[in-house]
Order: structure tokens, then C-alpha cells, then sequence
């Protein structure tokens, strides 16, 4: 098979020299060229057609927003974004996404060579993910995702309890292309839906300004959650960066339960977690939705929330930029409804107004 074609963008000599090594000592990929910034990156992409940049977001001569709008117009190309987790990096690099880039990964702070090191994996797994993403009206198959190591037996058990509330609620999980999904499944959202806990495969400084910038966008409250903190409806709830996210019950409340756990199927916050909890929780009452992302999370806890009695919702495959979440819940027989993005918060909220006492209407 020919090898993964990459171009690195960034400014900082050492990050191209590291980030070239780390993708040479893969095997199915290959750095054809770096550049230190995006006018020079220009010239090589027309020259080499890569099959997957990676881009800093501060960049010299051009602004990387405006470079990353420029090429999805004329060369849509899949593209890794490089960032500094900081609040200002996270505000820039979820903009990135907006404008459609895949994915984004850390760039290594301090000690950089162990940070690279430490993160190579990662770097070499995002890369192959962003080679098989959509990428506008590209359609390509996502590669089969790394085996897990832990699965949701190490965070808490599967068990059965008589359901303790009759109010509806919605799951949601997501990985690779989620922010985006979220927006889209959320915005139509009324003021009067259900409460809503979601599991977004995100890093720990990126959850708080995810959430501030949902916010502002939709007819709903959204808030990362805190631990403890009572479930309301109308509003929804993102998994924190740093825990796992756990649907609980205080009295007769329904609350949020944050783990710090070892991440399960390799995330922290895990979809397979939160999915379980409801099954726990919330069993007929929850309604389970699983939006794009590459790998398996969410499967084994959708099938949970299936056999608990839940309704579930998955993200169909032309809609997806990485089909392999929802791909992997519908094999392992957890989704009652396959349904494109456009389609799904009517789908879900007529379900839900279909099976409650009360009408939703968008």
C-alpha cells in the first residue's frame, strides 16, 4: 500500500524536525516535506498533494485560520491542527475545526523531546484518522482503531435497578468531527428539552470554552459539568476534559458524577462510561445518541443502553466524518435508528414527544 503522504506546517524548527521524525519511523507514512510557514506550505501542497497536513495555528507571514479557509475553499486536504493547550490556543483551534479541519492534537510544552515522544502514538494515530476522514465531499473509510485496554468494568459495574424517575434524557456521544456534530445536533434544541449529558473525546483545556461557545449558540443552557451538580432540563452537560462523566442520582434527582478513573477504550472522558450509567440509571427513560468519531468507544455501552430498554440514535455514515463510533455501535446491535445529521434532533425530539407526557417542538 503506498504510504500516508504528510505535509508539516509550523514555524518552530524543532516541532518540524520531531514531527518529521515521528511520522518517518511509521511505517505506512511518510513526511514528503515541511514548511515554516503557509506560503512556503502553498507551493509544496500544489506540488506534492499530500494526503494529510499538519498545521500550527499561529503561523507567521499568513494567519493559520486564514490559510486553513483558504485551502478548504480551493484544495479541500485533510489537516491535523498543532496547538497549545492554553484557553487562547483552545478558542483558535475550535474555530479550526469550524473552518474543517479534521482533528487537532497538543503540541508538546517544556521538555519537548519526551512530550513528542510521549505523544508519537497519538501524532501516528491521528494522522492515519485524518487520511480517511471526509473531508467536504470526500468519502473514505476510517481504519480499524487500536484495541482498548480498558473497558467500562474498570470504572463501574453493569447493574439493574428499578428506575428510580420517569423524566427523559438524552446521551451523547462523539469523537473525531464532534464538535461540529454537537453544534449541529444542539442548536435547534428547545428551552424545554430534556436534560442532555454528553461524552466529547476532547482535551482538558478545550472542554470549558467548547462549552462557553455552545452556549452562546443555543436555545438550551450548556455547561461543562461539575461533579455533583443537579441535572436540569434544558440544559446539558459536557464531560469535562480531565474525568470521566457518570449519570447518578442524589434523593430524587438525577446528578452528575465525574471519575477520574483510567481512561477506557484509551479516552478519559469515555463514551462507553456515560453510556453505561444511563443503562444503570436511566435505563427506558434515557435516549442514547452516538454521532461521528473514529474507534469503538460507545458500542459496548449503546448495546448496555439498549438492553435496558433506552431508544438509540446513530449518526449515519454520509453525514459522518469518521463513521467508526456510530459504524461500531450499529455491528454490536445497540442502534434502533440509523439517521443523517440534519435530520437528527427532529428525529430524536419527535421521539421523545411521541413517548412522553409532554410535546417538544423545534
Amino acid at each position: 500500500m503506498p504510504k500516508i503522504k504528510v505535509v508539516v506546517v509550523d514555524d518552530s524548527a524543532l516541532i518540524r524536525s520531531l514531527l518529521k521524525e515521528v511520522i518517518d519511523k511509521a511505517g505506512d507514512m511518510e513526511c514528503v516535506a515541511t514548511a515554516p510557514d503557509p506560503l512556503v506550505a502553498r507551493e509544496l501542497i500544489r506540488e506534492l498533494n499530500p494526503d494529510v497536513i499538519t498545521l500550527d495555528v499561529e503561523m507567521p507571514k499568513m494567519d493559520g485560520l486564514d490559510f486553513l479557509a483558504r485551502l478548504m475553499r480551493l484544495k479541500p486536504t485533510p489537516v491535523l491542527m498543532i496547538s497549545s493547550l492554553t484557553e487562547q490556543g483552545s478558542e483558535v483551534a475550535l474555530r479550526a475545526l469550524e473552518l474543517g479541519a479534521v482533528d487537532f492534537i497538543a503540541k508538546p510544552k517544556m521538555n519537548i523531546a519526551s512530550k513528542i515522544e510521549e505523544y508519537s502514538e497519538e501524532i501516528r494515530d491521528k494522522i492515519r484518522m485524518a487520511s480517511k476522514a471526509k473531508v467536504r465531499s470526500m468519502v473514505r473509510e476510517p481504519i480499524a482503531p487500536v484495541a482498548p485496554s480498558n473497558t467500562a468494568d474498570a470504572v463501574l459495574p453493569k447493574v439493574s435497578r428499578p428506575l428510580l424517575k420517569s423524566e427523559k434524557l438524552i446521551i451523547v456521544g462523539s469523537s473525531t468531527g464532534g464538535t461540529e456534530a454537537l453544534k449541529e445536533f444542539l442548536m435547534p434544541i428547545p428551552p424545554d428539552a430534556p436534560a442532555i449529558l454528553i461524552a466529547q473525546h476532547m482535551p482538558e483545556s478545550f472542554t470549558k470554552s467548547f462549552a462557553n461557545r455552545l452556549d452562546s449558540l443555543c436555545r438550551i443552557s450548556v455547561k461543562e459539568a461539575e461533579h455533583g451538580e443537579r441535572i436540569l432540563p434544558g440544559h446539558a452537560y459536557i464531560a469535562p476534559g480531565h474525568s470521566h462523566l457518570l449519570l447518578g442520582v442524589s434523593g430524587a434527582n438525577y446528578i452528575c458524577e465525574l471519575s477520574q478513573a483510567p481512561p477506557v477504550n484509551r479516552h478519559r472522558p469515555s463514551v462507553d462510561v456515560l453510556f453505561r450509567s444511563a443503562a444503570n440509571i436511566a435505563g427506558r427513560n434515557a435516549v442514547g445518541v452516538i454521532l461521528t468519531g473514529m474507534g469503538k468507544d460507545g458500542a459496548q455501552g449503546m448495546l448496555e443502553m439498549h438492553q435496558a430498554g433506552a431508544h438509540n440514535f446513530a449518526q449515519d455514515e454520509a453525514s459522518c466524518v469518521v463513521f467508526g463510533m456510530p459504524k461500531e455501535a450499529i455491528a454490536v446491535g445497540g442502534v434502533h435508528e440509523v439517521v443523517s445529521l440534519k435530520d437528527m434532533t427532529q428525529k430524536v425530539m419527535n421521539w421523545i414527544a411521541n413517548n412522553s407526557s409532554r410535546a417538544l417542538r423545534i
